[in-house]
This record gives structure tokens, sequence and C-alpha cells, in this order.
């Protein structure tokens, strides 16, 4: 397997739907639609929406479905970013190397194109050319993945800790649904567009939140050790507001320690499941792990 390769030929179905989603869902002559398609095709590594792909064409599934699914899933994702830099939370001006949704846009704007692409996602879904059961999963998945149960239950939680001391277990917490619970939704949306069984949901939910967890340790590293021509986004501002990370309570290298560690049982309980179908997924996991940016 060429992992470049094929990740690129996900990157290009990826761009593809989602070209086909803004044109659908997203009408030029609207500001706030402007604003959204600004931000969602605003580059970035599309990992949520590669992995919905990676995961269908693992277990034969529909790739019309998956990509319609990748699609929603790097919509939503979107939003959450586009509300996350705002002033009232993490106020950031910077988003992939360009000013922020807000910074372009306005502040109403930018929660206005957030609020447009939460609801499209699900739009997206629900005009999928697949069978109803396949779509009520997938609109499961992502709602489970990015609601009162998962995202927005972890950004709640990270809201709390900024201003109290947490411990590993409140950090693993929190990253288990700020973080792995939209991941967790792209590959249980992929196995949907597969009609995966209970049993390889069950191991790919363990991937995902594997996956999720070292995401966010080396996050927290690249921000201490990173640079922000490289992140496209500024660096240091945990430091700057006395925030718990893995890096406050590990270090750098004992934080990467252990990424790698949670990252080798992840990898290894996946190839125990799927065997050698699963190359992609654990070259992606191993690549994560290395990232600088």
């Amino acid at each position: 397997m060429d992992y470049e390769k094929r990740y690129q030929e996900y990157l290009t179905r990826v761009n593809h739907a989602l070209d086909a989603a803004c044109k659908e869902y997203l009408p030029e002559e609207s500001e706030v639609c402007r604003a959204a398609r600004y931000s969602l095709m605003g580059g970035g590594k599309r990992i949520r929406a590669v992995l919905v792909l990676a995961v269908c064409d693992m277990l034969d599934g529909c790739a019309e479905a998956a990509e319609q699914f990748a699609a929603s899933v790097e919509m939503l994702h979107c939003y959450s970013l586009i509300h996350d830099d705002l002033p009232c939370m993490d106020n950031d001006d910077l988003r992939r190397g360009k000013p922020s949704c807000h910074k372009a846009f306005g502040e109403s704007t930018a929660m206005l194109a957030g609020d447009v692409l939460l609801t499209e996602a699900f739009n997206a879904i629900a005009h999928t050319k697949a069978s109803p059961e396949i779509c009520v999963r997938a609109a499961r998945a992502l709602g489970m993945g990015a609601g009162s149960h998962g995202m927005v239950y972890g950004q709640e939680l990270d809201l709390k800790y900024e201003a109290l001391a947490a411990t590993e277990e409140q950090l693993r917490l929190i990253h288990r649904h700020k973080t792995g619970a939209l991941i967790n939704a792209a590959v249980q949306m992929g196995a949907a567009a597969a009609q995966a069984t209970e049993q390889q949901c069950r191991e790919l939910e363990a991937y995902a939140y594997g996956i999720g967890l070292v995401f966010q340790i080396v996050d927290d590293v690249l921000d201490v050790v990173g640079t922000q021509e490289q992140l496209g986004k500024p660096i240091g501002s945990d430091s700057e507001n006395g925030k718990t990370t893995f890096v406050t309570l590990f270090g750098t290298d004992g934080a990467m320690e252990l990424a790698k560690k949670i990252n080798d049982e992840t990898c290894a309980t996946l190839r125990e499941e799927f065997g050698d179908r699963c190359a992609f997924l654990e070259t992606l996991a191993k690549q994560l792990l290395v990232r600088s940016h």
C-alpha cells in the first residue's frame, strides 16, 4: 500500500464531495453561506472525512454514500472550528493560516455560518442515495458524536477546567468527548455505509477513541514546541491561560511517550480484528503520532 497516494486519492474524493455540497446547500448569494464556504474550503487535513472513506473501503461498503457522509462530517467539524475561534470561546484570530471566520466576516455572520454548516450536515445525510437504514445509522452516529454526549459536552468540560487544575483522568474525559467523539462518529459513518456488524463497530470505536486521544496529546505538545507557521494558528495559548494539558502533567517527552503507548495498543487491537485490511488506518494512526502541523 502506498499510504500517501491513497490519502491523496481520498482527499480528492472528499474535496469533490464538498464542492458538490457547497453548490447544493450553501448558495453563493448568501453572505452567511459565503462565510461558511470560506471556512469549509480553507484546506486542512480532512482526517475525519478521510476516515469515513477509509473505513467504508476496508469493509467494502458503498463509496457514494461514504462520500456524502464524509462531506457531512467535515461540514459539522468546520462549524465547531468557527465557533471555537469566536471571542466568547477561544478568541483565535487565525485558522489554517488565514483570518478566522469572524475576523473575515464579523462575529454575527460567523456564528450563523457555523449554524448553517451544522444544520446542512444533517441535510446532506438525509439526501444521501442510500437505504433509510444506512442514512439513519449515519445520522445517529453524527448526532451522538457531536451533541450532548459527545463534542459539545467535551467543550463544556474544557471550559470548566480552564480555571481548574485537571487530573489525567479528567483530561482523558474531556478529550474523549471533545476530540474522540467526532472521530468516532466519522468511523461509524464509514461503517454505516458498509453496514458493518456490531462487533466491527465496537473495534472501530476503540480505534477512534485511541487515535483521538493521541491527536490531542500531540496537539498539546505542538502548542509548546511548534510554530505558528507550522500550525496555521496561534501557539502557546494553553500555557498563557494556565490551562492543564498533557504537557503540564507529563512534560513534552513524557506526553509523547504516553501517546506512543496508546497508539501502539490501539493499532495492535485493530490489527487483531481486521488483519492486513486495516493497513491504511494503522498507518494513519502512526502518522498522527509524528505530525508537525
